[in-house]
């Protein structure tokens, strides 16, 4: 179990990590030369598509849990599918917007000039600042989710250790009983034997009055 979070917590920094780079590409596009745009708008695609995929890997590592903490997780999951809806959509204008012609910028409703602009500038670095904080947030939860997942991983070798202490203790304690078991059949044995010899001298006595009282009569008939 301790693998599987550490492998969903993996997950999840590699998609803010991508999402906070592609988050801060359109922040940027705005102010660079065409050129420079172009592969920008190129490396956002890519990011995009590979967030999509860690998106993918994590909604099925979600669902390997136990159905309560994989609703949870799934949760979180769909979350990210937002976010990543988000940023394609954000994408798109700053693509459609970086576009030649009035036509893609009469779609947005913005002006050929209007990202060059304080008001365009500051709109778009208040949506960028919105987003590095909300995943700056989405990293700190990860942090404290491996955080509680370091903790009960030492709380669960903890637990085994003191198992095995016992586990131990009680070995020994079945070593000194049969020990005990062992000195008990000793001890039997010997008041066996010594009960044993005991009969065979009380026989013997027994058997001497016997043949004692058998002479004396004898004697006394034969008189």
């Amino acid at each position: 179990m301790g693998d599987q979070d550490a492998l969903f917590n993996q997950y999840e920094t590699e998609y803010c990590n991508i999402s906070t780079e592609v988050a801060r590409n359109l922040q940027v596009i705005s102010t660079v030369s065409p050129d420079q745009r172009r592969g920008k708008l190129r490396e956002v695609d890519a990011s995009l598509k590979n967030a999509e995929q860690i998106i993918k890997r994590m909604e099925m590592e979600a669902r390997s849990f136990s159905p309560d903490k994989s609703r949870a997780l799934l949760l979180k999951v769909k979350e990210f599918k937002a976010d990543h809806a988000a940023l394609k959509t954000d994408a798109k204008k700053v693509s459609g917007a970086a576009a030649p012609g009035a036509a893609a910028r009469a779609e947005l409703g913005l002006s050929d000039d209007y990202y060059s602009t304080s008001a365009g500038q500051r709109e778009r670095m208040l949506a960028g600042t919105e987003r590095l904080a909300k995943t700056g947030s989405r990293i700190q939860q990860g942090q404290q989710q491996l955080l509680e997942t370091e903790e009960l991983g030492t709380s669960i070798l903890g637990d085994l250790h003191r198992q095995r202490e016992t586990i131990t203790h009680a070995r020994d304690t079945l070593h000194g009983a049969d020990d005990n078991i062992a000195t008990a059949r000793r001890v039997l044995a010997v008041m066996s034997r010594r009960l044993m010899t005991n009969k065979l001298i009380m026989i013997g006595i027994i058997c001497l009055l016997l043949g004692a009282i058998g002479l004396i009569l004898y004697y006394k008939l034969q008189g």
